[in-house]
Order: structure tokens, then sequence, then C-alpha cells
């Protein structure tokens, strides 16, 4: 409980003990947990508290009394504010340990799986400027067009154009592109009254091609000079093989709507990954860091130990990148996905690569197992990469049915992950190790692949 004389405003000293999952400082006053913003443990601080709820508080330093051997200089604070980059006040490598602690956590607290080892993360030689998506909103300021990020837990924008962790070509064509839309008077989006025309501008780059795309979220369909603006886009940033317009007319905070006009050149980017080249479209989910997406899968392949034989389900396959990435390794890759177009990517991405024993079907990834279970197609192995929110309880059901040897779990949630390995254990199917990857340098967040077997009586 909030001790009584903590307040709102109030000042006091304390002493940082832990980091919370989120990377957040943690200090307690008679037991009771402040979370403090740039703060690491063993540090002495000044701060001001800015919320006393009833169980917990937020803080701020106003003064740092002593600093942690472990303390980062961060280059702007914005890049905090916004939780762009939340762990960049910490050495590379204690965040690879801070990643690896939260993860043996949830084995221990949520799957209750102290005994399964929990390896050192793999983390990336140069932790910055990887990503190689951005999606950035756009508000008007003083009269102009700003590009930056929300202040958290909050919509107010603060302007930024040095995102630290995005590749730098991004960065510059972000400030570039909002320039021209500002020569041609575009308004951008007032989300309070739902009004003006641009809400945000994304890109995409290829790590490997270098082919830039560039998506314009607009609120209306009528584009005035929508084409005249990609020309000179693709003029002014030679990278630019695609301009397009999706159109957003919703009050919500979802980004991207449903309809979408190809304003030039073509509707996707190609790049490379693992050797192979990939259809890459405004839609389709690829992960955002290239280089530790082949580490990411190089591990969850060597965990999988494949063999000529074997046949692997790829679920949840997106546009077909871990099943396309093996399947000149074994006898035939099955895949499922929810999205359409994901699916007609994935099977042109099979035909660009030269890959013949591949198939892809559009469908949840519980139903379609039961339909290749009826239809006798047995798996040796299955891939799993869901979204966070984790495996539903009868996909876990129709794929321990299917009996196949192991079960390579990737997941961008590891408490989602611990609470499925449960599942797996309750239908005979036991996780042996888990690998940590850091496909997010700079921030709290970590993917990581869990190795299951079936038991065998």
């Amino acid at each position: 409980m909030n001790p009584k004389n903590l307040k709102k405003n109030q000042e006091l000293d304390v002493t940082i003990i832990d980091l919370s999952h989120e990377g957040l400082g943690v200090a307690k006053v008679d037991n009771y947990p402040l979370f403090i913003e740039n703060a690491l443990p063993g540090e002495e601080v000044k701060v001001k508290i800015i919320k006393a709820g009833s169980k917990f508080g937020y803080a701020r330093v106003t003064e740092r009394l002593t600093t942690s051997p472990d303390r980062e200089e961060v280059l702007n604070d914005d890049l905090l504010r916004t939780g762009i980059a939340p762990l960049s006040h910490l050495a590379y490598a204690k965040q690879l340990t801070f990643k690896q602690e939260q993860v043996a956590k949830v084995m221990t607290k949520i799957a209750k799986m102290p005994e399964v080892e929990v390896l050192p993360t793999v983390g990336m030689e140069s932790p910055i400027e990887y990503r190689n998506k951005a999606q950035i909103p756009v508000r008007k300021m003083q009269g102009k067009l700003v590009t930056g990020f929300y202040r958290k837990n909050s919509h107010d924008i603060i302007p930024i154009t040095d995102f630290y962790i995005q590749d730098p070509a991004i960065d510059s064509a972000i400030v570039k592109i909002r320039e021209i839309l500002e020569r041609f008077n575009i308004t951008a989006y007032n989300e309070e009254f739902n009004e003006g025309f641009l809400r945000h501008i994304i890109i995409r780059r290829g790590h490997y091609s270098h082919q830039m795309m560039v998506v314009l979220v607009t609120r209306r369909a009528k584009f005035f000079k929508g084409r005249e603006i990609a020309e000179i886009i693709k003029e002014e940033i030679p990278e630019v093989v695609s301009v397009i317009q999706n159109i957003n007319e919703e009050k919500t905070n979802v980004i991207l709507g449903e309809n979408e006009k190809v304003l030039f050149g073509q509707s996707y980017i190609e790049d490379q990954l693992l050797g192979n080249t990939y259809h890459i479209s405004s839609k389709s989910f690829y992960q955002v860091n290239t280089l530790q997406a082949e580490e990411l899968y190089k591990k969850a392949f060597e965990l999988a130990e494949l063999k000529p034989t074997d046949v692997v389900i790829d679920a949840y396959a997106g546009i077909g990148t871990i099943g396309l990435s093996i399947a000149k390794q074994v006898r035939h890759v099955y895949g499922m996905e929810v999205v359409e177009e994901a699916v007609e990517d994935a099977n042109k991405n099979a035909a660009i690569n030269g890959i013949e024993n591949a198939t892809y079907l559009v469908g949840k990834a519980e139903k379609t197992m039961k339909q290749w279970e009826k239809a006798e197609i047995a798996a040796d192995v299955v891939f799993v990469d869901p979204p966070r929110k984790g495996l539903d309880a009868s996909f876990i059901e129709a794929t321990c049915e299917m009996k196949p040897e192991k079960v390579v779990y990737i997941s961008c949630n590891p408490a989602t992950m611990a609470r499925d390995l449960i599942a797996f254990k309750e239908n005979g199917y036991i996780a042996k190790v888990v690998q940590p990857v850091d496909l997010f340098p700079q921030t709290h967040h970590v993917e990581c692949i869990a190795l299951i077997q079936r038991q065998t009586m």
C-alpha cells in the first residue's frame, strides 16, 4: 500500500534496486514500489513523484547522486521519453544479460519450469540503426508539418529526425518526404477533431537491396496531385521503387486502412534473407531487423536438427521467410497464414527462389492443422511464430494430435510463450532449451526460441 505520506510532486532520495521488465528503475519506499525512467540498479537519485497510485507510483530523476558503471550516455533524452530506445542508457552487454534474466523469470514464474536452460542472449555487433521499417506520425506544429514520435502514454508528438535505431537512410528520407509534402501544402491529420489529410509516413527499406517503399497514410481517398508528389519523391530519393497511398478514414489509432493505391512504381520491394529473395508488400509481416532475423532463424534451424526426409509445417507463415529458408533441406514445407496477401506473397516467393516443395494456404493455423491431419499429412517438425498474444489452445491441441517429433516456438512475447509451454507439457511435449535473440536492441523487447520435444514413453 502507498505509505500515507507519499504524494504527487513530493521529492525524496532513493536507491535503485532493480529494473522492471520495461527497463524502468525500481526503488522501494517502505515496500511501496516506485518506477523511475532513466535510472539503473545501484544508483542513488533524488526523485520527484509524478503519480502515486494505491499499489505503486512513478517518479522522475531530478538529480543523480551516484552513477552506475553500466550507464551509457544518452545522446537524446527524447529517445527515452517516447519509448523509442528505452534501454539506451544501459551498456549493451548488460542489456543482453537483462533480457536473458527476463526470459528466465517468466520460465520460472509463469511456466514453472526453472529447470529449462535459458541460454545467453544472441546480440548484435552494432546494436543501432537496424530497423528496416518506420511508421512515423505526421502532425502540424506552429504552421509546419512535423514528424516524430509520441511522448510515452500520450498522443503529444515530440519532433525527432534521428531515430537512432532506424536505418539512417530511412531517417533522411522521412525529412525529405515531409519537405516535399510541405511544398504542396498537404495538411496534417488532427486526431482530436478527426480532420486534416496526412496521418502517417511509413517507409520500408531492403537491408541488402536498398529498395525503398513509401506509404502515405491519408484520411481521404482523393489525393490532389498524389501521382505528381510520388514522382517527385522518386526523383529526390532514387532508391524509391514504390509509393503507395493507404486510405484510413476511421477515427482510430490503428495505422493502416483497408484500401490502397499504387501512386508510383510497384506494390512491393524485394530484399534478401539467408540467400533467398522476397517480395515484401506494405502490409506484409517482415522482421524489422534483417541481420538479427537471420541469426534468429539460423538458431531455430540448428535447434530443429532438420533431416532431408522431414515434412515441416510453418504456422503463422507470413510471406514464407521461415519455411522457404529451409525448403531445400527438407522433403516438403506446408505453411498457413490468415492474411491473404501474405499467402500470395509466400507462393510468389517460392516461385522466385525456384522452390517447388512448399505449399501455402490461407486459413487459421488451428483450423488448417486439423484439415491437414485429416488429409494424413504427418509433420516431423512444426515451426510456430505467433503474434504477441501467443497460441490458441485449439492450435496446441491440433499440433500435438499430429504427433510431430519437435515444435520450434519462435516468440516475440516470452510471457505468452511461457504460458503456452504449460499447455504443450499437458499434451506430452516438453521444453528442452530456450534461446533469447536480441532483435530489438536499445528496447526492452526480446525474441526467443523454445525447442519443444515429444516425450517418448
